[in-house]
């Protein structure tokens, strides 16, 4: 394993730092990375909330939470007590000038480090942080400041977001987080296709039948339900997430690893993207919500249950044929799904290559399988191959699917950090490759807009999906009508 560099001398300030992204994810990617030994003995890390709480109370609320989200022996009392010297806490209203006094008072004299400010917030409080960041002269030639998904609920406010952002930050120092892109599976897609001559000259139409991505969870929305009911699976996963996923398995090579290189590439993907309107909306779209079901044997309640029994007509399930208009994926269709309160949690690419063109083999040989590659996101990160062998043995030409199954845990002899701890790297080490740069969100938010505008000008309704199914019955016939069925079978 390659030894781990520190970073910089840095100040990282989070906006937010009470709420349950700082308290899940933000603090334990950094208590991961301190114990790792690749912070300075002088970076801090400064929690802005509005919580009435002191250091004490603060650090009392961080040590809990890092009890209960780190795996199990993974808190350490030293680490903690080493670690807990690097935070603070200042409570801050942002929406008060005068507020910001305190923050100023802070940061004084430390304006050779790292700046790193982290908007763990609502997206309304984007624009004005910045704004107090700039009125303040609290932004460096060495400032970054990092924003949180959702981006926005369509082209217009994410465009009114990244406007007001972008007149108090310089487009470079703007990291777009998309915690996806941070996955290790993710980033070796790159390598899959890039780094080995097998794969890259078959990804492409005339080889590749279609494409699955798939992003399942078991869970419910739970505390997040009135955020969700304003947004919808559509918003949330498919126009960040899922569109991302899209650009890295369709993109063209990039020059170099070098960011633009490869935002360049994936920006040329979304721009061809064919437009899903009112016309082809319903026969390339599927909407579900969940009702009340069953998982792992737990009975679970439907989300108008867990709404208050308010009617609703915000998706939790969505399902659509994606295309491509260009050389390499002409007449190759994308099928996408992602959903709440699904069978279970699983999250992958499948490519399935096309069919033998003539099969040798008797029928009694079992049917000749298409090849499937599967690139595993979660929860069992890692590779598998989809191949026909002959079974051994005398008993005639048997024929029958097996697999060349890389898991990278077993591979590699390590368990792969949380996607957090890789973006927070890298936005202190300056690298902006695994963010989103503004042209990527428009070309985005321009797509899905148009979805939104079908759906309600074609009244598309969602369809009731059990709780521990695989969704509505229509995202089944949304390929069984190509003739190609979801992976796993639904």
């Amino acid at each position: 394993m390659a030894k781990l560099l520190p970073v910089d001398d840095f100040d990282l300030i989070i906006f937010g730092g009470t709420g349950d992204l700082a308290m899940r994810k933000l603090l334990p990617a950094l208590y991961h990375r301190h114990r790792d030994k690749q912070f300075t003995a002088v970076s801090r890390i400064v929690a802005v909330g509005r919580s009435e709480l002191d250091r004490d109370a603060y650090l009392l609320e961080v040590e809990e939470s890092l009890r209960a989200n780190l795996a199990d022996g993974e808190f350490d009392v030293a680490h903690w007590k080493s670690f807990s010297k690097r935070i603070m806490y200042l409570r801050i209203d942002v929406s008060s000038p005068k507020n910001w006094q305190t923050l100023s008072t802070v940061l004084d004299g430390a304006e050779e480090r790292i700046r790193v400010a982290y908007l763990a917030t609502a997206p309304s409080l984007f624009g004005p942080i910045a704004k107090g960041l700039k009125t303040n002269k609290l932004i460096t030639g060495n400032s970054r400041i990092v924003l949180e998904k959702p981006l926005g609920r369509d082209l217009a406010s994410a465009s009114e977001i990244n406007d007001q952002v972008g007149k108090c930050f310089a487009e470079n120092q703007i990291y777009r987080i998309d915690h996806y892109l941070g996955k290790e599976t993710v980033q070796n897609l790159l390598a899959l296709r890039f780094a080995n001559s097998l794969f890259e000259p078959l990804w492409k139409r005339g080889v590749v039948d279609h494409v699955q991505i798939t992003v399942a969870e078991d869970l419910g929305v739970g505390g997040r339900i009135d955020f969700y009911d304003r947004v919808g699976a559509l918003r949330d996963m498919v126009q960040n997430h899922i569109l991302q996923l899209v650009c890295l398995t369709a993109m063209e090579a990039p020059s170099s690893l070098h960011h633009d290189a490869v935002r360049d590439e994936k920006i040329k993907v979304l721009r061809a993207l064919r437009p899903i309107d009112v016309d082809s909306v319903r026969s390339n779209t599927v909407r579900g919500q969940y009702a009340a079901g069953a998982i792992k044997k737990e009975t679970v309640p439907g989300y108008e249950e867990e709404l208050g029994g308010k009617e609703s007509s915000t998706e939790t399930f969505v399902a659509l044929k994606l295309e491509i208009d260009n050389w390499r994926w002409s007449n190759v269709p994308f099928y996408l799904r992602t959903g709440k309160r699904l069978k279970e949690k699983h999250s992958e690419i499948v490519v399935q290559f096309q069919d033998v063109p003539h099969s040798i083999f008797p029928e009694q040989a079992f049917d000749v399988q298409p090849n499937r590659l599967t690139i595993r996101l979660q929860p069992d990160e890692g590779v598998k191959l989809s191949l026909m062998a002959k079974e051994p043995g005398p008993g005639g030409f048997n024929l029958r699917p097996v697999s060349l199954d890389l898991s990278f845990e077993e591979t590699f002899g390590l368990s792969y950090p949380d996607a957090y701890e890789r973006l927070l790297m890298e936005v202190l080490r300056g690298n902006p490759a695994l963010f989103m740069r503004r042209d990527e969100v428009d070309a985005a938010w321009s797509w899905v807009d148009s979805i939104i505008a079908g759906w309600e000008e074609s009244r598309q309704k969602v369809e009731t999906y059990v709780a521990g199914s695989w969704g509505p019955n229509a995202s089944s016939m949304l390929l069984d009508r190509d003739g190609r069925a979801w992976q796993p079978d639904s």
